[in-house]
């Protein structure tokens, strides 16, 4: 055989192993940026969810509250009629 066969087959079989070597290791490294991508827009997600609901429980309470004013508005609209005397009730 010419050498430089066996030179050509000694390269393929290296160029062979890396590669079966080093895929593996840079698809897990692949794979961890991903995981890693993942969790931190998990932790955003669940950041952005606590603040929602934080702010829904404020628009809750400032409902609650107009409503409790809108009721004591009309309490005071119906007292005002009875004490008016141009006011039939």
């Amino acid at each position: 055989m010419d050498t430089w066969i066996i030179v050509l087959i000694v390269v393929a079989v290296v160029v062979a192993v890396a590669l079966l070597f080093l895929t593996p290791r840079l698809r897990e490294r692949r794979l961890e940026g991903r995981r890693e991508e993942a969790s931190e827009l998990r932790s955003d997600a669940a950041d952005q969810a606590r603040r929602a609901e934080e702010r829904e429980t404020v628009a809750e309470e400032e409902a609650e509250r107009a409503r409790r004013e809108r009721a004591e508005a009309e309490e005071r609209a119906r007292r005002a009629d009875e004490v008016d005397p141009d006011v039939d009730t």
